[in-house]
């Protein structure tokens, strides 16, 4: 059975999504089950055009690769649901149909075991 490894995007920066993309593709390279959770504050870049606007920062991963090689390989990209009143989201505005909206709890207990977690 493959460890579980959880990355959580907790801000609106390059500085938070770029890092937290490497991580939960270096976790699929390495044969974890990866679980990805957007907080409120970084739930800018589950939307529609916010990694393109981001470009690929010099001498890193191009982020949009990065998120296809996640949504593909990782085995749960979640949205919480606080962020769509927090951040005046409308599901529609999602970048992927595979990115779940649900509260803390029910992702919580799907990762469940996870012998690794990273917050950026």
């Amino acid at each position: 059975m493959a460890e579980k490894m959880v990355v959580v995007c907790n801000g609106e920066e390059g500085k938070n999504i770029m890092p937290a993309l490497i991580f939960a593709t270096s976790g699929i390279a390495v044969d974890c089950e990866v679980y990805f959770f957007f907080c409120p504050a970084g739930a800018k870049w589950s939307l529609k055009d916010k990694l393109e606007e981001l470009g690929t920062p010099k001498g890193l991963p191009n982020p949009v690769e990065l998120f296809n090689t996640l949504l593909e390989h990782g085995k749960r990209v979640t949205l919480c649901e606080l962020a769509l009143e927090n951040k005046g989201i409308d599901p529609k505005d999602l970048r992927d149909p595979r990115i779940i909206i649900e509260k803390l709890p029910p992702f919580l207990m799907e990762a469940e075991g996870a012998t690794q977690t990273y917050v950026f």
